[in-house]
């Protein structure tokens, strides 16, 4: 049973924009933008930040790398022989229980539906991450895009001046089994990767090189590049050049990642720990239109001492969600942001000789809070000792359909590769119909 949802809107009249307003507000203000493309000042003008926030869809996947344990988080099976030595505790939704080492999302289901009939065959770290990245496999004459490159095309703005996809992986471990991938829509849809700062490197322009050089610099790139093209036809070649243009606006947006802009309240409510910086670097950045944020948080991989790493991990994972929706909330962003939770696989129910879970991928969990879902709910079930899916099992293919349906984007539209057309999911997908608010 969903709550209202807070809204930052007063309803005074002077802050009601209609469309031709706004469509002439922007106009009016694009040699503004075009100086500060960091879009926070925009977002300072009431009216045009709320009409901002209706016309832009975006999403926050929070990465659970290595696997964290449904058990433990989403799908608690006290008192089987499963189950573990952490309780269920009852949540703000009657009925719907989650582990006790969650109490701030257990106040806070409203926004949020547990899908918890997972079936995705893979428990393979490299394998799973891939899949659940990209909602299915490659096939030998496809590179499929991921799920950031595929929203950064279809909510990205043609002229942004903000990146399309930004992915926060600070942690070595498991980095490299699911880095972003722009696949077949090419390099201008590729992602920023971060994984050694919050900051993006080497988009400040030098010192020594002034802006009216930097500026003559491009324009030579840009002609010595018509000239190459002439006679020539490729994709790769135009998604290169048009990465290049939004080198400039790439540059001016650099202060949008740096969270010391944030007032000191803000910063102690997502609290010290990187993986509290980086959603509230994540929540800066969707608030100026980047469209797909990913932040990794490493490493939940537990074949030995899992409820130890689960003790240590989840209730960080409880802070830094409850947080963030909160957070979204009051801004009035929740209604048009997603926010996902999602692992390559979650843990087996048996627990082995070193007291931990290992890899599983037959019934386990996700969530999806926000935009276009229906909040205070659970979709499917496991059995009572949650090896197997008793009700609503669904796999990747199925959870994709239902973010793109979530975010008005058609899930069976046709992308191609040449003249072959590629559907957006896997032919004859559905989304999850009672996950959808």
């Amino acid at each position: 049973m969903a709550q209202a949802r807070r809204s930052s809107f007063c309803g005074s009249p002077e802050h009601v924009l209609d469309r031709r307003g706004f469509l002439g507000a922007l106009a009016a203000g694009a040699a503004g933008l075009a100086a500060d493309m960091t879009a926070l000042n925009v977002l300072a003008e009431p009216a045009l930040a709320a009409e901002l926030k209706k016309q832009q869809k975006r999403v926050i996947l929070l990465w659970l790398a290595g696997g964290a344990s449904q058990l433990e988080t989403f799908d608690p099976k006290p008192g089987a022989p499963t189950g573990g030595p952490f309780r269920a505790i009852p949540t703000s939704v009657p009925g719907i229980h989650i582990s006790e080492l969650m109490p701030k999302m257990a106040q806070r289901m409203d926004h949020t539906c547990i899908i918890r009939s997972l079936n995705t065959k893979n428990g393979d770290h490299g394998g799973g991450a891939r899949l659940m990245m990209r909602g299915r496999m490659d096939d030998p004459s496809v590179r499929y895009p991921d799920l950031g490159a595929v929203l950064a095309r279809e909510l990205g703005r043609a002229h942004s001046k903000v990146p399309d996809y930004v992915s926060f992986y600070s942690s070595t471990e498991g980095r490299d089994f699911a880095p972003g991938a722009a696949g077949f829509l090419g390099s201008r849809y590729a992602p920023m990767e971060l994984t050694t700062s919050m900051i993006p490197e080497n988009i400040r322009r030098p010192e020594y090189v002034s802006d009216s050089d930097h500026i003559r610099r491009a324009e030579l790139r840009e002609l010595i590049s018509k000239r190459f093209e002439r006679g020539r036809s490729s994709g790769a070649l135009g998604s290169h050049n048009e990465a290049y243009q939004r080198v400039r606006g790439l540059m001016a947006s650099e202060k949008l990642f740096d969270i010391t802009q944030e007032p000191q309240a803000v910063l102690d409510r997502f609290g010290p720990t990187l993986f509290g910086q980086q959603a509230l670097a994540a929540r800066r950045l969707v608030e100026a239109g980047v469209p797909f944020v990913r932040v990794g948080r490493a490493w939940w991989d537990s074949h030995g001492q899992n409820f130890e790493t689960h003790q240590e991990l989840v209730p960080e994972l409880d802070h830094v969600m409850s947080t963030l929706l909160d957070d979204l909330a009051e801004r009035g962003l929740l209604e048009h942001t997603l926010v996902i939770t999602l692992a390559e696989f979650g843990r087996t129910p048996a627990i082995n000789p070193s007291l931990g879970r290992d890899h599983f991928a037959s019934a386990w969990s996700a969530t999806l809070s926000g935009c276009g879902i229906q909040g205070g709910s659970v979709y499917g079930k496991s059995d009572k000792t949650g090896n197997t899916v008793a009700d609503g099992e669904v796999g990747a293919a199925e959870l994709f359909a239902t973010i793109y349906r979530a975010l008005g984007i058609d899930h069976q539209k046709n992308y191609y590769v040449g003249s072959r057309p590629v559907p957006l999911t896997e032919p004859d997908t559905e989304p999850i119909a009672d996950v959808l608010a």
